[in-house]
């Protein structure tokens, strides 16, 4: 039986539909925290800044298209990591038992809650012990997220991880309906970034069709939606929390589940 099957449009509908984020524009108020809802419920529209019609370098493909989309039915470590035209933007032993790869948008309120509440602990507690490689890769959903990430991706490689954190803590801040390229600089420069810098990354059209290969390498790979995770070579739908990422370490160091580490870096 081929490894590789097409997926119907209405299968990968439900599929998104069940996933944390995976619809274009705003998350639905439904899927927001607490917090959110106490702020306000939904993302403001940042009309302080100049809205611009901006194309969509990362737009999900149309209801006729997708149907024919190729998904490996179940990927192996190659499959996993195949080599990208981008450098993986990576934490933790490459030697590490196991390896985390978590497929994120930066305005997906799961994603944010993720990092708020878990990465800390598990950073602290598996990768900075050297059981954890953690590994984490751009699947921008919408516009202003595909703006945010190309800014992201621009970023000095010692502050790539720092300028995600601002743009999980501050969503509220940038992300609206209309894509503001000045609110998602205002974050940007809080790690050096100069507007210069910015607006030519905006135009760098080589670094645009590397990450839209590592987002539609995510799909071909069964990702649907964000946060979408592989621990080791099983892939899981949800938000990980800390107790979910113990549970799977531990039965992979301990020899529970056999261990799928990351190839190492050649």
């Amino acid at each position: 039986m081929t490894r590789l099957k097409h997926l119907r449009f209405g299968v990968l509908a439900v599929a998104l539909g069940l996933s944390a984020c995976g619809a274009d524009g705003l998350p639905p108020s439904a899927s927001l925290s607490k917090g959110d809802a106490a702020a306000g419920a939904a993302y403001p529209s940042i009309s302080a800044n100049k809205k611009e019609d901006l194309p969509v370098p990362f737009g999900d493909p149309s209801a006729a298209t997708v149907g024919g989309r190729e998904v490996i039915e179940k990927p192996t470590i190659a499959d996993i990591f195949a080599q990208s035209p981008m450098p993986e933007m990576a934490w933790g032993r490459a030697d590490a038992p196991v390896t985390i790869v978590q497929y994120a948008s930066l305005t997906c309120p799961h994603c944010r809650n993720f990092h708020a509440q878990t990465f800390a602990e598990l950073k602290r507690t598996y990768i900075d012990t050297g059981k954890v490689r953690y590994i984490l890769r751009e699947f921008p959903i919408g516009k202003t997220s595909g703006l945010a990430t190309i800014a992201l991706r621009c970023a000095a490689p010692d502050k790539y991880l720092e300028l995600y954190g601002k743009f999980m803590e501050q969503q509220n801040n940038w992300v609206s309906q209309d894509v503001r390229p000045d609110a998602i600089y205002a974050v940007a420069q809080q790690v050096g970034m100069k507007r210069a810098e910015f607006d030519a990354c905006r135009e760098n059209q080589g670094m645009i069709e590397n990450l839209k290969w590592v987002k539609d390498r995510g799909r071909k790979l069964g990702i649907v939606g964000t946060p979408n995770y592989f621990v080791g070579d099983q892939l899981i739908k949800k938000e990980l929390t800390m107790a979910d990422i113990r549970a799977h370490v531990e039965a992979r160091v301990a020899g529970g589940t056999p261990t799928a580490a990351a190839p190492k870096p050649q």
